[in-house]
């Protein structure tokens, strides 16, 4: 199978490529694509060497699937140019996740929408899959009312130039190093914590905070769910975490939602205070599941849950929640 992936030279398009390899997609031409300056830069895939390409040259190639992480620019103007073309693209920017006409998958939960005419296929934002795909079979089960969530964000979220910048700022603070780095932030990052993820909106929100609220509901098929979201960045390397408080429409036994979770696709559970066990980062990092720890009964208010939820966000928040959207595609035959 021909597989194109737009954005391949970046750091989620690594990523792709890694995740590709390890399912064992059955690639059997990849299509590397880049910004016009990385034409013709070999890529290394599974001991071949492909030369990037264009984008009109992807598109004459006649891919079975491309999957797209380019920013949403290169979304809006070349996802419907493959579409045309008749070749779905599943896309990781944020370009068309709130389009009406254009499907917003998380496979454990929604994948099932998908059909033959869907040619431009939204990847949810990275904070937002792992939440819903460990809050989908609680709403299943008890019907969620409203979430409260906190996140704590890595600085790979931002890209290869947020990450130059924290190991800079850490070279200079350990080692005494002087040399230039550059500044994804307008502040620094290490030994410190930004509470602003993405632009702000008009009401005070960021634009981070304000697709955790929309696609959210959007995943779950549920526009009665309320959710309300701080999005934080801090000096973390392979992983976003998140506090989430979940108001439920029935009430709920802590051992029930343990085995809810335990039982849930993609889910991890990690939850014994006594042992001081719970989900971080590091232990996320490189891993596919959302891995989820301190349940516990919001004791201030009825049928009330908090949790703590944690997921590599370059994998199952990028690239490998996209690699499974064409998985399913495939199993389905909507793709060969």
């Amino acid at each position: 199978m021909k597989v194109a992936v737009v954005g391949a030279t970046g750091l989620v398009g690594t990523k792709m490529l890694q995740v590709l390899a390890e399912r064992k997609f059955p690639v059997t031409e990849l299509i590397p694509v880049a910004s016009e300056r990385s034409i013709g830069k070999l890529i290394s895939f599974q001991g071949t060497e492909y030369p990037v390409v264009s984008m009109e040259e992807a598109i004459r190639l006649k891919p079975a699937v491309a999957i797209f992480s380019a920013g949403g620019s290169t979304s809006l103007e070349w996802a419907p140019k493959f579409a045309e073309a008749g070749i779905p693209v599943i896309d990781n920017s944020s370009a068309w996740r709130m389009d009406p006409t254009k499907k917003l998958v998380v496979p454990e939960i929604n994948a099932d929408e998908l059909t033959k005419d869907d040619l431009i296929i939204a990847n949810p934002n990275c904070s937002t899959i792992q939440m819903v795909v460990a809050l989908n079979p609680l709403h299943k089960r008890y019907g969620i009312k409203r979430i409260v969530v906190s996140t704590y964000q890595s600085v790979t979220g931002t890209g290869v130039k947020a990450v130059d910048q924290l190991q800079g700022e850490r070279r200079k603070q350990v080692a005494g190093e002087s040399s230039d780095y550059p500044m994804a932030y307008k502040y620094p990052i290490d030994l410190n914590v930004i509470p602003q993820i993405d632009v702000f909106q008009d009401n005070g929100y960021t634009k981070e905070e304000m697709k955790m609220v929309k696609e959210t509901c959007k995943i779950l098929r549920d526009d009665t769910i309320r959710v309300t979201a701080t999005t934080v960045r801090i000096p973390v390397m392979g992983g976003h975490s998140e506090s989430v408080n979940v108001e439920f429409e029935s009430d709920f036994e802590l051992s029930a939602v343990r085995s809810i979770l335990s039982a849930a696709p993609g889910v991890v559970v990690v939850d014994d205070p006594a042992t001081q066990q719970y989900p971080m980062p590091m232990d996320a990092h490189e891993r596919d599941e959302v891995f989820v720890g301190r349940i516990r009964r919001d004791e201030s208010q009825p049928n009330t849950l908090n949790c703590w939820i944690v997921s590599d966000n370059l994998r199952k928040g990028a690239a490998t929640n996209a690699v499974q959207i064409a998985e399913y595609m495939i199993g389905a035959g909507l793709i060969s």
